[in-house]
C-alpha cells in the first residue's frame, strides 16, 4: 500500500445484499455476466453499471470488492480476468463460490477516479480475519465462524475505523458460508485452487503496473509467494509447491492476460514459434490443460491457446473431455498407454516381481 498506514474501511459493504438464496454467490455470477455482455473484454465502469441497472441488482459490491479496476486514458475501466473468464465460460457453481470468495479475501481491487487509497485493497480486514483468526485460532472450521467472533475481531483492531461493525460482521459471515472458506484448507490441489492462482496473478501484475512497477515474467513466482496467496488457501505443502512452479510456468508460457486476446495469443505464438500457423478453432468453449505428472493440476483456458499450452508441458483437453474429466481414468489411460508403448519397444523387466520385493525388503 505505497507505505501508508493500513486502514479498514467497510464502504459499500455494510449495504444489504442476499447472494444466491443459500446456494451461492448467484448473484454476483449474473452480475458479472451482464455487466460484461457475454464479452470477455475490458469494459468501462459507467457502462458496467448502465447493463445491470434495469435488474436493480447491486453494483458496487461487485466493482469495488470483487473485480479489478484502473485507469487507462483518463477512463475507468473494469479488467476481464480469471474470475470474469469463469463466470462467462460456466453456469454458476460452488468452484465459482470458492474463487469469488478468494477474490474478495485477496482484496485487490486497483483504482478508479475518486478512490481513496485504501480502496485499492478495500477488504483487508476480511483477509486478516481468514489468515489470523480462521486459519490459525478455528483451524479452518466453518462452525465456529460467527457474526459474532467476527464483530469481536474487527472491533479490537485498532485498524477498524467505522461507526458500526455489525452489519459488515453480518454479511462477512454470510460470505464466508456459502463461500465454503473450509475448503480453503484443503493441502491437495484442485480445480478452483488453480483458478485462484491465475486469479492471483493477473490481480497482483496489474495492482502492480498501478504502481508503474511492471514484474518480469522470471519475477512471477517470487511475487506469487511472497503474497497472501499461500496463507488465504491452505499453506505450503509438497505438491503444491510443485504445482505452483508448473502452473506459473503455464501463465507464462500463455501470455499472463493476454492469454484472453486472440491477438495477444496469435502475437506469443509468432515470437515462440515463428513458422507455426495458429489453428482455428471450430468452438469457443474453453479446452483443459492438464499436467502429466498431476492430473489435479488441470486449468481451463481459452481455445487459442492450445498450442502455448502444449509448449509449456501441458496435454490438452477437448471442450467435451474437460466436462467429463475424471483423474483416476486419466492415470489409468496414461499408464496403460505407456506400458503399452513399452511393450510394442520390446522392454521387459528383467526380474520378478518376487525378486524386486525380496531386494527391497529389510535385511
Amino acid at each position: 500500500m505505497n507505505g501508508q498506514k493500513e486502514i479498514w474501511r467497510p464502504g459499500s459493504f455494510t449495504k444489504n445484499f442476499s447472494w444466491g438464496d443459500g446456494v451461492g454467490i448467484s448473484e454476483l455470477h449474473a452480475v458479472i455476466r451482464a455487466g460484461f455482455a457475454d464479452t470477455m473484454a475490458d469494459v468501462s465502469r459507467d457502462e458496467f453499471r448502465d447493463r445491470i441497472r434495469p435488474s436493480g441488482k447491486p453494483d458496487y459490491i461487485p466493482m469495488n470488492f470483487f473485480l479489478f479496476n484502473k485507469v487507462v486514458g483518463g477512463k475507468d475501466i473494469i479488467v476481464a480476468d480469471e474470475l470474469v473468464f469463469q463466470a462467462l465460460s460456466w453456469d454458476h457453481g460452488p468452484a465459482f463460490d470458492r474463487l469469488a470468495l478468494f477474490a474478495f479475501v485477496f482484496s485487490y481491487a486497483g483504482r478508479w477516479k475518486g478512490a481513496q487509497t485504501y480502496q485499492r485493497r478495500p477488504a483487508m480486514w476480511a483477509n486478516a480475519y481468514v489468515r489470523d483468526r480462521v486459519a490459525k485460532d478455528l483451524g479452518w472450521d466453518e462452525r465456529r465462524i460467527t457474526a459474532d467472533d467476527i464483530q469481536r475481531f474487527v472491533d479490537g483492531d485498532p485498524r477498524y475505523q467505522a461507526e458500526t461493525s455489525r452489519k459488515l460482521a453480518t454479511n462477512l459471515n454470510y460470505l464466508l458460508h456459502i463461500g465454503h472458506v473450509s475448503d480453503f484448507s484443503e493441502k491437495r490441489v484442485s480445480r478452483w485452487w488453480v483458478d485462484c492462482l491465475f486469479l492471483a496473478l493477473d490481480r497482483l501484475i496489474e495492482d502492480s503496473r498501478i504502481n508503474r512497477t511492471e514484474v518480469s515474467p522470471v519475477g512471477y513466482q517470487s511475487f506469487l509467494e511472497k503474497s497472501d496467496f499461500l496463507s488465504l488457501t491452505g499453506g505450503r505443502t509438497i505438491e503444491k509447491d510443485l504445482a505452483i512452479d508448473r502452473l506459473v510456468w503455464l501463465y507464462r508460457a500463455l501470455g499472463g492476460r493476454g492469454r484472453f486476446s486472440d491477438d495477444a495469443v496469435t502475437a506469443r505464438m509468432q515470437e515462440l514459434m515463428p513458422d507455426h500457423q495458429l489453428p482455428k478453432h471450430n468452438s469457443d468453449r474453453p479446452r483443459g490443460a492438464v499436467h502429466i505428472t498431476n492430473p489435479r493440476l488441470l486449468k481451463s483456458i481459452p481455445p487459442s491457446c492450445t498450442e502455448l499450452a502444449r509448449l509449456a508441458g501441458f496435454e490438452v483437453l477437448t471442450p467435451d473431455q474437460l466436462e467429463e474429466f475424471d483423474a483416476a481414468a486419466f492415470v489409468r489411460n496414461r499408464t496403460d498407454w505407456a506400458l503399452a508403448d513399452l511393450n510394442e519397444k520390446g522392454i521387459r523387466p528383467m526380474i520378478s516381481i518376487e525378486e524386486l520385493l525380496d531386494d527391497t525388503r529389510e535385511k
